[in-house]
Protein backbone atom coordinates (compact mmCIF):
# COMPACT_ATOMS: atom_id res chain seq x y z
CA UNK A 1 0.00 0.00 0.00
CA UNK A 2 0.98 3.63 -0.47
CA UNK A 3 1.29 6.09 2.42
CA UNK A 4 0.48 9.69 1.50
CA UNK A 5 0.01 11.03 5.04
CA UNK A 6 3.45 12.61 5.49
CA UNK A 7 4.56 13.33 1.95
CA UNK A 8 5.89 16.81 1.21
CA UNK A 9 4.34 19.25 -1.27
CA UNK A 10 7.26 20.70 -3.27
CA UNK A 11 5.70 22.64 -6.18
CA UNK A 12 2.27 23.71 -7.39
CA UNK A 13 1.19 25.42 -10.60
CA UNK A 14 -2.37 26.52 -11.29
CA UNK A 15 -4.08 27.15 -14.63
CA UNK A 16 -7.68 27.70 -15.70
CA UNK A 17 -8.87 25.19 -18.31
CA UNK A 18 -12.16 25.81 -20.12
CA UNK A 19 -14.16 23.94 -22.72
CA UNK A 20 -13.16 25.27 -26.11
CA UNK A 21 -16.39 24.10 -27.77
CA UNK A 22 -18.39 26.15 -25.26
CA UNK A 23 -16.38 29.27 -26.02
CA UNK A 24 -14.21 29.02 -22.89
CA UNK A 25 -10.54 29.91 -22.91
CA UNK A 26 -7.31 28.52 -21.54
CA UNK A 27 -5.75 30.83 -18.95
CA UNK A 28 -2.12 30.03 -18.15
CA UNK A 29 -0.22 31.36 -15.16
CA UNK A 30 3.29 32.73 -15.62
CA UNK A 31 4.70 31.46 -12.34
CA UNK A 32 4.24 28.73 -9.77
CA UNK A 33 2.02 29.16 -6.71
CA UNK A 34 3.80 30.63 -3.68
CA UNK A 35 3.89 27.94 -0.98
CA UNK A 36 5.54 29.97 1.80
CA UNK A 37 2.40 29.88 3.98
CA UNK A 38 2.52 26.60 5.97
CA UNK A 39 -1.24 26.64 6.63
CA UNK A 40 -1.90 26.89 2.89
CA UNK A 41 0.32 23.84 2.31
CA UNK A 42 -1.67 21.86 4.89
CA UNK A 43 -4.96 22.76 3.18
CA UNK A 44 -3.58 21.95 -0.27
CA UNK A 45 -2.28 18.59 0.97
CA UNK A 46 -5.78 17.76 2.23
CA UNK A 47 -7.41 19.05 -0.95
CA UNK A 48 -5.10 17.14 -3.29
CA UNK A 49 -4.69 13.83 -1.47
CA UNK A 50 -7.53 13.57 1.05
CA UNK A 51 -9.86 11.80 -1.39
CA UNK A 52 -7.39 9.17 -2.57
CA UNK A 53 -8.75 6.24 -0.59
CA UNK A 54 -8.82 4.08 -3.73
CA UNK A 55 -6.92 0.82 -4.00
CA UNK A 56 -6.75 0.09 -7.72
CA UNK A 57 -3.56 0.99 -9.55
CA UNK A 58 -3.51 2.12 -13.17
CA UNK A 59 -0.73 2.60 -15.72
CA UNK A 60 -0.26 4.78 -18.78
CA UNK A 61 -0.66 3.12 -22.17
CA UNK A 62 -0.91 3.94 -25.85
CA UNK A 63 -2.79 2.09 -28.59
CA UNK A 64 0.31 0.84 -30.43
CA UNK A 65 2.26 0.09 -27.23
CA UNK A 66 4.66 3.03 -27.61
CA UNK A 67 4.43 4.82 -24.25
CA UNK A 68 6.46 7.78 -25.52
CA UNK A 69 3.41 8.79 -27.56
CA UNK A 70 1.30 9.22 -24.43
CA UNK A 71 1.59 12.97 -23.64
CA UNK A 72 0.95 12.77 -19.87
CA UNK A 73 3.45 9.91 -19.49
CA UNK A 74 6.04 11.92 -21.43
CA UNK A 75 5.42 15.09 -19.38
CA UNK A 76 5.60 13.14 -16.10
CA UNK A 77 9.01 11.79 -17.06
CA UNK A 78 10.20 15.32 -17.82
CA UNK A 79 9.21 16.50 -14.32
CA UNK A 80 10.74 13.46 -12.60
CA UNK A 81 14.01 13.80 -14.50
CA UNK A 82 14.28 17.60 -14.66
CA UNK A 83 12.53 19.31 -11.75
CA UNK A 84 13.47 22.78 -13.02
CA UNK A 85 11.11 22.19 -15.96
CA UNK A 86 8.13 21.82 -13.59
CA UNK A 87 6.21 25.00 -14.44
CA UNK A 88 6.71 24.95 -18.21
CA UNK A 89 5.70 21.28 -18.23
CA UNK A 90 2.58 22.14 -16.21
CA UNK A 91 1.66 24.54 -19.03
CA UNK A 92 2.05 21.73 -21.57
CA UNK A 93 -0.21 19.54 -19.44
CA UNK A 94 -2.85 22.28 -19.24
CA UNK A 95 -2.71 22.75 -23.03
CA UNK A 96 -3.14 19.00 -23.51
CA UNK A 97 -6.17 18.96 -21.18
CA UNK A 98 -7.67 21.93 -23.06
CA UNK A 99 -7.30 20.03 -26.34
CA UNK A 100 -9.25 17.11 -24.87
CA UNK A 101 -12.00 19.27 -23.31
CA UNK A 102 -14.39 19.26 -26.25
CA UNK A 103 -17.53 17.44 -25.09
CA UNK A 104 -20.34 19.94 -24.36
CA UNK A 105 -20.87 18.53 -20.86
CA UNK A 106 -17.27 19.11 -19.75
CA UNK A 107 -17.08 21.97 -17.27
CA UNK A 108 -14.40 24.62 -17.00
CA UNK A 109 -12.26 24.39 -13.90
CA UNK A 110 -9.06 25.12 -12.02
CA UNK A 111 -6.28 22.74 -13.06
CA UNK A 112 -3.48 22.11 -10.56
CA UNK A 113 -0.17 20.37 -11.21
CA UNK A 114 1.76 19.42 -8.07
CA UNK A 115 5.01 17.64 -7.23
CA UNK A 116 5.42 15.62 -4.03
CA UNK A 117 8.38 14.04 -2.31
CA UNK A 118 8.57 11.40 0.44
CA UNK A 119 5.64 9.30 -0.74
CA UNK A 120 6.13 5.97 1.02
CA UNK A 121 5.49 2.79 -0.93
CA UNK A 122 6.45 -0.50 0.73
CA UNK A 123 9.00 1.27 2.93
CA UNK A 124 10.60 3.20 0.07
CA UNK A 125 10.41 7.00 -0.35
CA UNK A 126 9.56 8.10 -3.90
CA UNK A 127 8.40 11.17 -5.81
CA UNK A 128 4.90 11.78 -7.08
CA UNK A 129 3.17 14.11 -9.53
CA UNK A 130 -0.42 15.13 -8.98
CA UNK A 131 -2.87 16.40 -11.60
CA UNK A 132 -6.08 17.81 -10.15
CA UNK A 133 -9.12 19.56 -11.55
CA UNK A 134 -11.75 21.38 -9.50
CA UNK A 135 -14.94 22.25 -11.37
CA UNK A 136 -17.26 23.21 -8.50
CA UNK A 137 -17.27 26.54 -6.69
CA UNK A 138 -18.89 26.83 -3.26
CA UNK A 139 -20.40 29.98 -1.78
CA UNK A 140 -19.26 30.86 1.73
CA UNK A 141 -19.99 33.63 4.22
CA UNK A 142 -17.21 35.88 5.47
CA UNK A 143 -17.51 37.71 8.78
CA UNK A 144 -15.56 40.87 9.57
CA UNK A 145 -15.29 42.65 12.86
CA UNK A 146 -15.84 46.39 12.87
CA UNK A 147 -16.13 48.88 15.66
CA UNK A 148 -19.24 48.05 17.63
CA UNK A 149 -20.21 44.94 15.68
CA UNK A 150 -19.68 42.71 12.67
CA UNK A 151 -20.35 42.74 8.95
CA UNK A 152 -21.27 39.81 6.72
CA UNK A 153 -20.21 39.26 3.14
CA UNK A 154 -19.96 36.29 0.81
CA UNK A 155 -17.59 34.92 -1.77
CA UNK A 156 -17.02 31.80 -3.86
CA UNK A 157 -14.13 29.40 -3.65
CA UNK A 158 -12.91 25.81 -3.48
CA UNK A 159 -13.42 23.67 -0.40
CA UNK A 160 -10.77 21.01 0.41
CA UNK A 161 -13.39 18.24 0.20
CA UNK A 162 -14.59 19.13 -3.32
CA UNK A 163 -11.89 17.75 -5.61
CA UNK A 164 -13.63 16.57 -8.79
CA UNK A 165 -10.87 14.85 -10.71
CA UNK A 166 -7.43 13.72 -9.65
CA UNK A 167 -4.45 11.68 -10.74
CA UNK A 168 -1.38 10.74 -8.71
CA UNK A 169 1.61 9.45 -10.66
CA UNK A 170 4.15 7.60 -8.50
CA UNK A 171 7.73 7.31 -9.74
CA UNK A 172 7.72 3.51 -9.84
CA UNK A 173 7.59 0.98 -12.69
CA UNK A 174 8.34 3.56 -15.37
CA UNK A 175 8.94 0.91 -18.04
CA UNK A 176 5.34 -0.34 -17.82
CA UNK A 177 3.70 3.08 -17.52
CA UNK A 178 4.30 4.14 -13.88
CA UNK A 179 2.00 3.37 -10.97
CA UNK A 180 -1.01 5.69 -11.17
CA UNK A 181 -4.01 6.35 -8.93
CA UNK A 182 -7.02 8.14 -10.40
CA UNK A 183 -10.08 9.85 -9.01
CA UNK A 184 -13.13 11.01 -10.97
CA UNK A 185 -16.23 11.82 -8.92
CA UNK A 186 -18.24 12.69 -12.02
CA UNK A 187 -17.23 9.59 -13.97
CA UNK A 188 -20.76 8.22 -14.22
CA UNK A 189 -21.38 8.77 -17.90
CA UNK A 190 -19.58 8.50 -21.21
CA UNK A 191 -18.64 12.15 -21.57
CA UNK A 192 -16.94 12.18 -18.15
CA UNK A 193 -14.43 9.54 -19.23
CA UNK A 194 -12.40 12.11 -21.10
CA UNK A 195 -10.27 12.49 -17.94
CA UNK A 196 -9.25 8.83 -17.77
CA UNK A 197 -9.40 7.74 -21.40
CA UNK A 198 -8.68 10.85 -23.51
CA UNK A 199 -6.50 13.01 -21.27
CA UNK A 200 -4.60 10.51 -19.11
CA UNK A 201 -4.92 7.40 -21.29
CA UNK A 202 -4.57 4.92 -18.45
CA UNK A 203 -5.67 1.33 -17.94
CA UNK A 204 -5.84 -0.86 -14.82
CA UNK A 205 -2.62 -2.56 -13.82
CA UNK A 206 -2.86 -6.33 -14.19
CA UNK A 207 -2.11 -7.18 -10.58
CA UNK A 208 -3.80 -9.23 -7.85
CA UNK A 209 -6.28 -6.44 -7.09
CA UNK A 210 -7.33 -6.21 -10.73
CA UNK A 211 -7.66 -9.99 -11.21
CA UNK A 212 -9.62 -10.42 -7.97
CA UNK A 213 -11.96 -7.56 -8.78
CA UNK A 214 -12.55 -8.72 -12.35
CA UNK A 215 -13.32 -12.33 -11.43
CA UNK A 216 -15.73 -11.37 -8.65
CA UNK A 217 -17.45 -8.92 -11.00
CA UNK A 218 -17.73 -11.62 -13.66
CA UNK A 219 -19.16 -14.08 -11.11
CA UNK A 220 -21.75 -11.60 -9.87
CA UNK A 221 -22.80 -10.84 -13.44
CA UNK A 222 -23.20 -14.55 -14.19
CA UNK A 223 -25.23 -15.33 -11.07
CA UNK A 224 -27.42 -12.23 -11.34
CA UNK A 225 -28.07 -12.14 -15.08
CA UNK A 226 -27.38 -15.56 -16.63
CA UNK A 227 -27.95 -18.33 -14.08
CA UNK A 228 -31.76 -18.20 -14.01
CA UNK A 229 -31.90 -18.21 -17.83
CA UNK A 230 -30.43 -21.71 -17.94
CA UNK A 231 -31.46 -23.28 -14.64
CA UNK A 232 -34.52 -23.32 -12.40
CA UNK A 233 -33.20 -21.40 -9.42
CA UNK A 234 -34.73 -19.22 -6.73
CA UNK A 235 -33.43 -15.88 -5.52
CA UNK A 236 -32.26 -17.73 -2.41
CA UNK A 237 -30.22 -20.08 -4.63
CA UNK A 238 -28.60 -17.11 -6.35
CA UNK A 239 -27.77 -15.43 -3.04
CA UNK A 240 -26.31 -18.68 -1.72
CA UNK A 241 -24.04 -19.00 -4.76
CA UNK A 242 -22.87 -15.39 -4.36
CA UNK A 243 -22.17 -15.99 -0.67
CA UNK A 244 -20.17 -19.14 -1.41
CA UNK A 245 -18.17 -17.26 -4.06
CA UNK A 246 -17.19 -14.51 -1.63
CA UNK A 247 -16.44 -17.03 1.13
CA UNK A 248 -14.09 -18.88 -1.23
CA UNK A 249 -12.10 -15.69 -1.85
CA UNK A 250 -12.05 -14.78 1.85
CA UNK A 251 -10.62 -18.17 2.85
CA UNK A 252 -8.04 -18.59 0.10
CA UNK A 253 -4.75 -16.79 -0.47
CA UNK A 254 -4.42 -17.93 -4.07
CA UNK A 255 -7.14 -18.36 -6.69
CA UNK A 256 -7.14 -21.53 -8.77
CA UNK A 257 -10.06 -21.70 -11.17
CA UNK A 258 -10.46 -25.49 -10.97
CA UNK A 259 -10.74 -25.25 -7.18
CA UNK A 260 -13.36 -22.50 -7.49
CA UNK A 261 -15.40 -24.61 -9.90
CA UNK A 262 -15.32 -27.76 -7.76
CA UNK A 263 -15.83 -26.07 -4.37
CA UNK A 264 -18.29 -23.30 -5.30
CA UNK A 265 -20.09 -24.31 -8.50
CA UNK A 266 -19.90 -28.07 -7.79
CA UNK A 267 -22.41 -29.21 -10.47
CA UNK A 268 -20.86 -30.14 -13.83
CA UNK A 269 -23.70 -28.54 -15.79
CA UNK A 270 -23.22 -25.32 -13.86
CA UNK A 271 -19.46 -25.46 -14.43
CA UNK A 272 -19.94 -25.86 -18.20
CA UNK A 273 -22.42 -22.98 -18.27
CA UNK A 274 -20.06 -20.74 -16.27
CA UNK A 275 -17.11 -21.50 -18.56
CA UNK A 276 -19.17 -20.57 -21.63
CA UNK A 277 -20.26 -17.32 -19.99
CA UNK A 278 -16.67 -16.62 -18.87
CA UNK A 279 -15.32 -16.97 -22.43
CA UNK A 280 -18.03 -14.74 -23.94
CA UNK A 281 -17.70 -12.14 -21.17
CA UNK A 282 -13.94 -11.81 -21.62
CA UNK A 283 -14.19 -11.66 -25.40
CA UNK A 284 -16.82 -8.89 -25.28
CA UNK A 285 -14.74 -6.82 -22.84
CA UNK A 286 -11.38 -7.69 -24.44
CA UNK A 287 -10.12 -9.12 -21.14
CA UNK A 288 -7.27 -11.59 -20.73
CA UNK A 289 -8.09 -15.10 -19.54
CA UNK A 290 -6.54 -16.13 -16.23
CA UNK A 291 -6.80 -19.31 -14.18
CA UNK A 292 -4.49 -18.58 -11.24
CA UNK A 293 -3.57 -15.45 -9.29
CA UNK A 294 -2.84 -14.21 -5.78
CA UNK A 295 -6.01 -12.98 -4.09
CA UNK A 296 -6.24 -9.35 -2.94
CA UNK A 297 -8.02 -9.15 0.41
CA UNK A 298 -8.63 -5.43 -0.20
CA UNK A 299 -10.47 -6.18 -3.46
CA UNK A 300 -12.47 -8.96 -1.80
CA UNK A 301 -13.58 -6.64 0.98
CA UNK A 302 -14.59 -3.92 -1.47
CA UNK A 303 -16.37 -6.20 -3.94
CA UNK A 304 -18.23 -8.18 -1.27
CA UNK A 305 -20.14 -5.00 -0.43
CA UNK A 306 -21.98 -5.19 -3.76
CA UNK A 307 -22.80 -8.90 -3.40
CA UNK A 308 -26.36 -8.56 -2.15
CA UNK A 309 -27.47 -11.16 0.42
CA UNK A 310 -30.96 -9.68 0.84
CA UNK A 311 -34.03 -11.59 -0.29
CA UNK A 312 -36.82 -9.04 -0.81
CA UNK A 313 -40.41 -10.34 -0.51
CA UNK A 314 -42.94 -7.85 -1.83
CA UNK A 315 -42.83 -4.77 0.42
CA UNK A 316 -43.35 -6.69 3.64
CA UNK A 317 -40.15 -8.62 4.38
CA UNK A 318 -36.41 -8.59 3.81
CA UNK A 319 -34.53 -11.81 4.59
CA UNK A 320 -30.76 -11.63 5.03
CA UNK A 321 -29.12 -14.88 3.95
CA UNK A 322 -25.57 -15.27 5.25
CA UNK A 323 -25.01 -19.00 5.62
CA UNK A 324 -26.54 -22.46 5.22
CA UNK A 325 -29.18 -22.34 2.47
CA UNK A 326 -30.57 -25.69 3.59
CA UNK A 327 -32.16 -23.85 6.53
CA UNK A 328 -34.56 -22.01 4.22
CA UNK A 329 -37.24 -23.72 2.12
CA UNK A 330 -39.49 -22.25 -0.56
CA UNK A 331 -43.01 -23.49 -1.23
CA UNK A 332 -46.59 -22.74 -2.27
CA UNK A 333 -49.61 -23.38 -0.03
CA UNK A 334 -53.03 -24.77 -1.04
CA UNK A 335 -54.31 -21.26 -1.79
CA UNK A 336 -51.46 -20.55 -4.17
CA UNK A 337 -49.60 -18.24 -1.81
CA UNK A 338 -45.81 -18.44 -1.96
CA UNK A 339 -43.90 -18.88 1.29
CA UNK A 340 -40.43 -19.44 2.77
CA UNK A 341 -39.90 -21.74 5.76
CA UNK A 342 -36.88 -20.79 7.90
CA UNK A 343 -35.21 -23.05 10.50
CA UNK A 344 -33.16 -21.61 13.37
CA UNK A 345 -31.74 -22.51 16.76
CA UNK A 346 -31.66 -19.20 18.63
CA UNK A 347 -33.55 -15.95 18.37
CA UNK A 348 -32.00 -12.62 19.31
CA UNK A 349 -33.22 -9.03 19.28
Amino acid sequence: MVDLSNCYLENVSLHRVGNQNNGDTLELSKTEVDLDDPELKVLLHKFFLGSFNVSEWYQFHFSNGDLSLNPVYKFAKEIFYEQSSFHITSIHLAQHLFEKSVHPQIKAGDFFVARFSEIIFEGRAVQGIGLFKSEQKQSFIKTSEIKGGFTLNYDEGITPEKLDKGCLIVDLEEESGFKVLILDKSNRSGEARYWRDDFLMVQPKKDEYHFTKEFLTLTKDYVSNQLDKEFEVTKADQIDLLNRSVDFFKKKEKFVKEEFESEVLQDQGLITSFRTFDDAYRESKEMDAFTEFEISSVAVKKQSKVFKSILKLDKNFHIYIHGDKSLIERGVDADGRKFYKIYFTEESS
